[in-house]
Parts: structure tokens; C-alpha cells; sequence
């Protein structure tokens, strides 16, 4: 992925017509710009699990500023049909507090996904479709080996959505706190989850 320079033009990186679902698109996420309904997503009650329960504005702001900075992790808005529906986050396992609670291959790409509040009643198959399509943008690079995931271990719907994606569970871990100038991420107890390329056999 070419997230570090696609991020400065706000262009996006992926676009893929989903058949019965409509067309997904990922862009990069302009911290500036951005911020506001990112907001507005993780300070609901039902983005708990996120862990930016309570952050301001400004300090959503400067969380995505600071991974916009990195080459390593990258944050993308996705779009159903223009409409903002999910924010969708990747990052190298390798430079990621995840990789101090278990071994790290290379080719380990970590995701992140939080849906945006569902504007009425739930649609069948809504998370599975998206997830199908931020698993194509991760795997088209061909660099991607594996895919890891560490939902909080009390997000059962998280755990249940990677399950029906095809990911296998791994161990309860402890994801240590990170503090960084004006920003800390709190520990968190969390359930890895594998989901294997293919064409990769696990080692």
C-alpha cells in the first residue's frame, strides 16, 4: 500500500463495486477534516471498545495526525455509495504494541474496524461485505502474509464478525498502555484472531 503518500493527496485507494451491497471506497483520512465525525462515532456508547471513550475533539485530531505522520500504520474512511459507513484502520504487527504479546511474522498486517451507527434497522450481512472488502485492499499489494486482529476480549460481536470472516481465534493477550506526548492508549485486554492469505501456509 501506498498509504504514505496517498494520505497527503486524500485520494482514494481502493474502490470495489460489491454486488447487492453497492460501491466501497477507502480513502485516507484527513485528520483535520475528519476528526469531527470520527468524533462522533467513538463517543458513543457502542464504540467503547475502541478506547477513545471520552477524547475530545482536539485529541481525536492529534490521535490521527500522529498516525498520519507514520509509514506504519494508516487509517481509512470508508465510504458505501459516498456515504461515510466505517473507519478502518492497518498497521505492520512488527512496529505495533501487539507485537510485544505474541511472535510477529513478517507479512503481518494488523486491522482495525469500527462501524458507523447504523442509520436504522440492521442490514443482513452489512459488516460482512465490508470486511470482504478491506480484506481485498490489504491482500492486493501481495506483501500482506497474514492478517491479525485484537479485539477487546468483551467485544463478543467483533470476535463473532472475524470468526464468520474466516479468521481462526488465538489467545487472550494483554495489550500494554503507550504513553506519547499529549496522547495515551490505554492497556487492554485482547483476543487475537489469524486469518491466513492465500496461497500462505502457517509456519
Amino acid at each position: 500500500m501506498s498509504a504514505a503518500t496517498t494520505a497527503a493527496t486524500r485520494e482514494p485507494v481502493h474502490i470495489q463495486a460489491v454486488d447487492g451491497f453497492g460501491t466501497v471506497t477507502l480513502t485516507p483520512v484527513d485528520p483535520a477534516a475528519d476528526a469531527p465525525l470520527i468524533h462522533r462515532w467513538v463517543s458513543e456508547d457502542r464504540a467503547r471498545f475502541w478506547g477513545m471513550a471520552g477524547a475530545s475533539p482536539d485529541l481525536v485530531r492529534e490521535v490521527y495526525e500522529d498516525l498520519d505522520r507514520r509509514t506504519t500504520h494508516h487509517a481509512f474512511l470508508a465510504r458505501r455509495d459516498g456515504v461515510p459507513v466505517a473507519l478502518f484502520q492497518t498497521y505492520e504487527c512488527a512496529a505495533d504494541r501487539v507485537s510485544e504479546c505474541y511472535e510477529a511474522r513478517p507479512g503481518d498486517t494488523g486491522v482495525h474496524l469500527l462501524l458507523a451507527p447504523a442509520p436504522g434497522a440492521a442490514e443482513p450481512g452489512f459488516s460482512g461485505r465490508l470486511m470482504g472488502a478491506f480484506m481485498a485492499f490489504v491482500l492486493a499489494d501481495g506483501t500482506t502474509r497474514r492478517l491479525v486482529a485484537d479485539p477487546d476480549t468483551r467485544n463478543a460481536k467483533a470476535i463473532a464478525r472475524l470468526e464468520r470472516s474466516g479468521f481462526t481465534l488465538g489467545p487472550e493477550v494483554e495489550l500494554p498502555e503507550i504513553v506519547l506526548p499529549e496522547i495515551r492508549i490505554p492497556a487492554k485486554r485482547a483476543r487475537l484472531a489469524f486469518l491466513e492469505a492465500p496461497g500462505t501456509q502457517s509456519r
